[in-house]
């Protein structure tokens, strides 16, 4: 049964071109035609039969055509006296097919012509003895099939246009959705970026001073050699480690695969990030002011790569001797940092540009993370030479 469902629905003229064989059938083997043989003109009685059937089998590849066509028809029955014939059914299935997928005026029409066809008819073809007041009965009686047949094509019409919009609405979310998820991976990749960016700069930066140091002193002070050493290992596992946990937002499973990475830096951390710079030569002044609270990840994070990336950025621009301090300042509704140091510095521009390569993030990376946390963030050259970098960071986002 299916498979033949499937076959109708494929084939629609097929379907209702047997109906319209039978409908021929029925008109012409009924004793319709030896009914109207009285008439003046009984050779266009066929014709006008098989007018009405081509209706029918042609109604749903040219509804309005074929409204055209049943109307001329049923004109030409009342104009040549052809009385009505089971073929004249063809007329209530083609106001239902204009009214479910014809054209709003072949709907509209067809609607008028259906309620004129049984009065008229009634009027050219009076049923005897029935009196006035039963004629006007049969042609009300009559016209409520062609109404009927209207209401239900227009209700069909009406359904198929509301699924036809929620269909279109479905796939027009579906593309948003698909343009969000680019949107949402291309931010990640850029979150990403600037991660590496600063876990690298930082920590690849300390590692070549600590080389150098060691290089310099191999033969005259072996033991201090041998600490910088041990501080290239420590570092290089600490960048190895945070980059292990950056690059496995990448892979599909990766936390229930491989465990659980090292937790994202936080406020906390920044004394043992100051202590490193301190061992790799850079001096620090670090002091927390206020009374230290927890504060939202985002914040926290936002406070350790700007301070991570300003320290390095002294490192590589602040020449010999150069020295920073750092200032954490608890709030009531933020945390404020302010880094600064009073080495040769490097050009505005240079900042901005992301490092002496040009290639890094810089200072845009640290406004993009401040915005991203609803922050402000003010950098440039210290009177007297030097670079300080302020920011504040809220704890609520601004909307």
């Amino acid at each position: 049964m299916q498979r033949l469902y499937d076959f109708l629905r494929r084939h629609p003229t097929w379907v209702d071109g047997f109906w319209a064989v039978i409908l021929l059938g029925l008109s012409l083997v009924g004793g319709q035609v030896e009914r109207n043989v009285g008439t003046d003109l009984p050779a266009l009685i066929v014709p006008v039969v098989l007018l009405l059937c081509v209706v029918v089998a042609l109604r749903r590849r040219l509804p309005e055509p074929m409204l055209l066509l049943a109307i001329g028809a049923g004109v030409a029955q009342l104009v040549l006296d052809v009385a009505t014939t089971p073929a004249n059914f063809a007329m209530l299935v083609i106001v239902y097919t204009v009214a479910a997928i014809g054209a709003r005026w072949a709907s509209r029409l067809a609607l008028a012509a259906g309620l004129c066809a049984a009065p008229l008819a009634q009027i050219r073809w009076p049923a005897t003895d029935s009196g006035v007041a039963g004629d006007i009965a049969v042609a009300v009686f009559q016209t409520v099939p062609f109404a009927l047949a209207w209401v239900l094509g227009d209700s069909i019409r009406t359904r198929r246009a509301y699924f036809a919009q929620l269909e279109e609405r479905a796939a027009r979310l579906e593309k948003e959705r698909e343009a969000q998820a680019k949107v949402a991976v291309a931010a990640e990749r850029a979150r990403i970026a600037r991660e590496l960016h600063d876990v690298v700069a930082h920590n690849v930066s300390v590692m070549v001073v600590q080389a150098d140091g060691a290089a310099y002193v191999l033969d005259a002070a072996p033991d201090q050699a041998k600490k910088a050493l041990e501080t290239i290992s420590s570092t290089g596992r600490q960048a190895l480690a945070e980059m292990r946990r950056l690059l496995g937002v990448l892979r599909t499973g990766e936390h229930e695969e491989s465990g659980e990475y090292v937790p994202q830096p936080d406020v906390e951390q920044i004394e043992d990030l100051v202590a490193q710079c301190r061992d790799s030569g850079l001096p620090v002044d670090f002091k927390v002011e206020g009374t230290p609270r927890p504060l939202p990840s985002g914040v926290e994070l936002t406070a350790y790569r700007i301070v991570q990336e300003a320290l390095t950025n002294t490192r590589k621009h602040g020449g010999p001797n150069a020295g920073a301090s750092v200032r954490l300042v608890y709030f009531d509704d933020g945390l404020g940092l302010l880094v600064e140091d009073d080495g040769k510095g490097a050009p505005h521009e240079l900042y901005e540009e992301g490092g002496a390569d040009g290639q890094g993030h810089g200072l845009i990376g640290m406004r993009e993370r401040v915005g991203m946390v609803g922050g402000t963030l003010d950098a440039g050259p210290r009177p007297g030479g030097g670079f300080r970098i302020s920011a504040l960071l809220p704890l609520k986002p601004a909307h």
